[in-house]
């Protein structure tokens, strides 16, 4: 999916939520257990969730350790999940949130998995060995490298706010020296939402880039700071929230819950954004 095809369908859906497909067999509700295995009752949850919520939101986003850490079922879970929502519902954007990032060869054979193989949209990417770890996501078409930039976990302050002599931060860096690597249509940043008005420094390096804000919900993050201080004419965002949607309820009415949740953040998003997108 380019970025204009990404826009148009916020602007049709006027959301920019993104779910994370967080799914751990232990949380998922009871009645979809009984019986199956493990594959089959993940599966099930997802298409569930899946169904529930794609009106209201224009992207889905697993993380890769709730499949792998069930070996081969669960990745046979991951790799059926994507093909439902890539058939069902073509119009939403995937994200492989996979945190790959090694020496080129490595890097070359996880970006033929995820894009080849798996057909995502984009690929969550570690910067820390630099440009030749990265190159190898770059250059297919229709495709995303989302890299780590500024983060919402406690610890994102032992590396990424290290200042240089110049006095730059080390998050700051990464975005400048990646924009060497790719432009606005094939890179993305993470950004965490509880940064609050740490987007307005994102901002000023990556005036234009996507950016998928996590941490909104359950983290604790605002959606009014993110979008005060990080949206663009364009929206520029992707805000995903995982358990505060998917787990919203663990009874029977565990997708209507879901859904609820959706429309709730999709229609405080649809008050965020601009009237007219562009």
């Amino acid at each position: 999916m380019n970025r204009k095809e990404l826009v148009e369908n916020i602007a049709r859906k006027r959301s920019f939520l993104c779910v994370g497909l967080d799914t751990d067999i232990r949380k998922i509700p009871a009645h979809l257990t009984e019986g199956c295995t493990a594959e089959e009752a993940i599966v099930k949850f997802n298409k569930a969730i899946i169904d529930a919520t794609a009106p209201w939101c224009v992207a889905y986003k697993p993380n890769l350790a709730f499949y792998e850490s069930l070996g081969a079922p669960g990745w046979m879970a991951l790799e059926k999940t994507v093909e439902y929502i890539k058939t069902k519902y073509p119009d939403q954007f995937i994200i492989a949130d996979a945190k790959r990032g090694d020496i080129g060869n490595t890097s070359q054979l996880y970006a033929r998995s995820f894009f080849d193989h798996l057909d995502v949209d984009a690929i969550t990417v570690a910067p820390y060995m630099g440009e030749d770890s990265v190159s190898p996501f770059l250059g297919y078409e229709g495709k995303w490298v989302i890299l780590l930039a500024l983060t919402s976990n406690k610890g994102s302050k032992d590396f990424q706010l290290i200042e240089d002599k110049d006095g730059r931060r080390l998050f700051e860096n990464v975005i400048l020296t990646s924009q060497k690597w790719a432009g606005t249509d094939e890179m993305m940043y993470v950004v965490g939402a509880t940064q609050g008005e740490m987007f307005r420094d994102i901002r000023a390096v990556a005036p234009e880039s996507f950016l998928l804000v996590p941490g909104v919900g359950a983290q604790g993050g605002s959606l009014e700071d993110v979008c005060r201080y990080g949206m663009t004419p364009d929206c520029g965002l992707l805000v995903n929230s995982s358990r505060g949607v998917i787990y919203a309820s663990t009874g029977t009415d565990f997708a209507e819950r879901a859904a609820e949740e959706a429309r709730k953040l999709r229609d405080q998003m649809d008050a965020l954004l601009p009237a007219e997108l562009g």
